[in-house]
């Protein structure tokens, strides 16, 4: 039997692999369920699954998480120190949906114990990407991709020389706005934003989408999982979302993974891996869906996507700043304290002010450093947003 844990298990990507054990739970043992505020989800899912222990990262919502699974046998915690002890149980299995940078100390905890890692918390290698790669090889641990494009680059290379790859292609859905009038983005608002024409998300993510700054991270993990060049990786509009990535070789060929826009497929592959089980996801029509259209990103519309390129060129700690701006600038625009395309002007003048600091672009990765950095840019795009309201 499989020792699984979710971290994160009230998300989107969380609730998706409760549902896959869920309809195999003969197959799996859950050591640990974790979430933050949605605390009778999590309470729920603690009691269906059997979890040892359920997790809350607020320590202010212990007493409702302990008053709901109380005479359950399981296991209550709250708190940043009980997500690292929490990753510490042995597992053979464990999910990494955090949201956000809160997502990389619990990720590096598992890699520590020969863990499988399934991850779909982006923040991990786009502030931290050579850290946790090293760590997964000292360790002996195994990263699986679970974001549907890397999910979808990672298959397929299976079997395949990495030095024969020529380029790798992300698909991205264009968003809300793919198709709004330019000139009318600056005034979109958070509920618009927050519709998504395929996938079914959260909000954070869904807003990112609709700016392309989910792009963005997915180019720079690109980078950092694969070891790819910056100049290797393209971006290409999709709207039907059914080609995830394509990868290029050098005699020419493309081998595209084509699929659902259901994250169980990419999860199911990451937690049958190295096989390939029976998933509960639709089967393509392709007759039926008649044509798949591609379209060249307009970067006017989407300037994370050249933001994404110059912090992929910088490397070393800019991908910290990149994603501690990027989220500072996505809470101003939630609070309603920027505009939509305010977003990516602040994100960008952030990281040419960190880059132009000496010293900061080659400084070693480590979590203090990671740290360091974070706060810097939250300081700094905090400032930035000030400005707009002065």
């Amino acid at each position: 039997m499989k020792r699984v844990s979710i971290f994160g298990a009230t998300g989107s990507i969380g609730q998706n692999t409760v549902n896959l054990i869920g309809r195999n739970r003969d197959e799996y043992q859950v050591v640990a369920l974790t979430g933050s505020q949605n605390i009778s989800q999590l309470i729920m899912d603690a009691k269906m699954l059997q979890a040892e222990i359920a997790v809350t990262s607020d320590p202010s919502r212990l007493t409702e998480l302990r008053d709901g699974l109380v005479g359950s046998g399981i296991d209550v915690a709250a708190g940043d120190a009980a997500l690292i002890d929490a990753a510490a149980r042995p597992a053979d299995w464990i999910m990494s949906a955090i949201i956000g940078a809160a997502g990389l100390r619990p990720g590096l905890e598992a890699l520590k114990h020969g863990t499988v890692l399934a991850l779909a918390n982006k923040e991990s290698l786009v502030t931290a990407g050579p850290l946790l790669m090293s760590e997964a090889e000292r360790f002996g641990s195994t990263i699986l991709p679970v974001d549907s494009e890397h999910s979808a680059v990672f298959q397929a290379l299976v079997g395949e020389d990495l030095t024969t790859v020529e380029r790798v292609i992300i698909t991205a859905s264009g968003g809300a706005f793919r198709d709004h009038p330019l000139s009318a983005l600056d005034n979109v608002t958070v509920e618009e934003a927050s519709k998504h024409p395929n996938w079914d998300m959260g909000q954070r993510i869904t807003i990112d989408s609709a700016s392309m700054f989910n792009k963005a991270m997915e180019l720079i993990e690109t980078k950092e999982f694969f070891g790819v060049r910056p100049d290797q990786i393209e971006t290409i509009i999709h709207p039907e979302s059914l080609i995830h990535a394509l990868v290029g070789f050098k005699d020419g060929a493309l081998m595209a993974h084509v699929g659902p826009h259901d994250m169980r497929h990419a999860i199911g592959f990451a937690l049958n891996w190295p096989f390939r089980k029976d998933l509960p996801v639709q089967r393509l029509d392709l007759a039926k869906i008649g044509q798949l259209n591609f379209l060249e990103p307009d970067l006017a519309r989407y300037p994370a996507l050249m933001i994404a390129h110059k912090v992929m060129e910088a490397g070393g700690l800019t991908g910290a700043v990149f994603n501690a701006a990027k989220e500072r600038a996505l809470d101003a625009f939630i609070a309603g304290a920027c505009s939509f395309t305010d977003m990516a002007r602040i994100v960008d003048r952030v990281v040419d002010l960190v880059l132009a600091r000496e010293g900061l672009q080659n400084a070693s990765i480590t979590l203090d450093n990671i740290n360091e950095v974070d706060a810097m840019a939250r300081a700094l795009t905090s400032e930035e947003i000030a400005k707009l309201e002065s």
